[in-house]
């Protein structure tokens, strides 16, 4: 397997730090308001990562933070009339909704800010003991000098980009770019007791505490979004290097933005959507299989030509495994030589959809393998085709589609009134009652259920 290591600005080859174990962090959001399409790309394409380990026989320790201390909280509370940690848990809550929507499972490990703030002092304590850090009126800055790797991550020079600092801003550090490690309380703000008076963390150090507590001093992979790399993960290097004295992450993974119809998601702009806008107009899984149909590290554009594209796609993945379950009603158990040669033929599509995961978690060409084994699933079954060989056929595709977290909807059997319906049509078309057959039909769609006529009688499936 081959990780694109941001660090290295190349492939890597996948080795891990324990055999056959994975620490992996991702960067979470910061609670204050639903998160939107953008935030939901890495939730969602790291979850999916850390599933595809597991399909290929990795344990994986999955830590993703909540970051519940924070101005934009604090705005948001003054806003409605109410306490910070209320808004923060009522959003963490919200949270869980939109992404158990989208299938993001939840991490082994949630932590929140509020809830290390003894491990994020103590971290402190030890950089302002070792050197690297330092406290002016209450506040404690990381010193950019004393680290001597900063901007191997993202690249940057730090000469470049102490000269484009603006000095009003930087008059009581030491350095223009030096960064804050904990902050001074404000008039209203909730805070927290330290060797430097009442105040709250700063936003990087956070990250660096809670991996420190939850997955030790050097993990296997760090992830999130492009926009991430500087500064919160350069500076996450900085102070967690400089505290340990060892390597962060060995491999650095973050995923392209999302534009919306060809522009940058912005509020100005009008495009800025939030994933519980984007669910009332479109099917969740169809919203997932939209942003893994394109390669990780690409950008995404979202449109509405887009995901409906998109739509049809996933439609094409199901109807085959809805006619596969439709034929096993009537199919046989007898398997035939041929049949046998036709399943094992199968096993290239399962053997190109690997070699396209672990070539960098390339989702869009795993999903090409899929259709491509669709074609043929659609190309070869009959009414003529083994129960052994339909029911191999289905488990493979759902092996394949489960790995993603897609074909997670089954057709259950339908409601007395609905049977009743299809029951009632069929009848109608006995009689050669087209007229009333047509109308139970539109009838049926309209509730979401879609009908097709058969040699082997009515089949039905829902709209998605």
């Amino acid at each position: 397997m081959k990780i694109y290591n941001t660090l290295s600005r190349e492939k890597e080859e996948f080795k891990t730090i324990e055999p056959n174990k994975v620490k992996m962090y991702v960067c979470g959001p910061t609670v204050y308001n639903y998160f939107h399409i953008g935030n939901a790309r890495p939730f969602l394409i790291f979850d999916a990562f850390r599933s595809y380990l597991e399909y290929r026989g990795y344990d994986v320790t999955y830590v993703q933070n909540f970051t519940d201390v924070n101005d934009k909280i604090d705005k948001k509370a003054l806003e409605e009339g109410d306490e910070a940690m209320a808004v923060a848990n009522r959003f963490i809550e919200e949270y869980y909704k939109d992404a158990d929507a989208l299938g993001v499972r939840h991490a082994d490990v949630h932590p929140k800010v509020s809830e290390n703030i003894g491990n994020i002092i103590k971290m402190i304590k030890v950089l302002i003991s070792k050197g690297f850090a330092y406290e002016v009126e209450g506040d404690v800055y990381f010193d950019m000098k004393a680290y001597k790797g900063y901007g191997k991550l993202s690249g940057q020079n730090i000469d470049d980009l102490e000269a484009g600092a603006r000095v009003e801003v930087s008059a009581i550090k030491k350095n223009p770019m030096d960064f804050a490690l904990w902050k001074l309380k404000k008039e209203g703000q909730i805070a927290w007791r330290s060797p430097w008076g009442e105040g709250r963390p700063g936003w990087h150090i956070e990250c660096s505490a809670m991996i420190n507590k939850h997955l030790g001093e050097t993990i296997d992979i760090h992830a999130g979004g492009k926009d991430l790399v500087f500064p919160h993960h350069e500076n996450e290097v900085a102070q967690s290097e400089a505290y340990t004295g060892k390597t962060l992450a060995n491999y650095w993974m973050h995923n392209g933005y999302i534009n919306i119809d060809n522009k940058k998601m912005s509020k100005s702009e009008g495009n800025f959507f939030t994933v519980r806008e984007i669910l009332e107009k479109y099917d969740a899984e169809v919203v997932r299989f939209f942003l893994l149909s394109v390669h990780y590290r690409h950008p995404v554009n979202f449109s509405r030509e887009l995901v409906e594209s998109a739509a049809n796609g996933l439609e094409r993945i199901y109807t085959a495994r809805d006619n596969m379950m439709h034929l096993l009603k009537t199919a046989e158990d007898a398997v035939t030589a041929k049949e046998v040669d036709v399943l094992n033929s199968y096993y290239r599509h399962k053997e190109k959809f690997i070699e396209a995961l672990d070539d960098d978690f390339n989702t869009a060409d795993g999903i090409a393998a899929v259709f491509e084994l669709v074609r043929d699933l659609n190309k070869d079954m009959n009414d003529e085709s083994s129960r052994t060989y339909i029911l191999k056929s289905i488990d493979l595709l759902n092996e394949l589609t489960s790995v993603l977290g897609l074909l997670t909807k089954e057709n259950d059997d339908l409601a007395d009134d609905l049977k009743a319906l299809v029951e009632e049509r069929q009848e109608a078309r006995k009689n050669k009652d087209f007229e009333k057959s047509d109308e139970i039909r539109d009838l049926l769609l309209e509730k979401g259920i879609i009908l097709e006529d058969t040699p082997t009688g009515v089949k039905w499936s829902y709209k998605r």
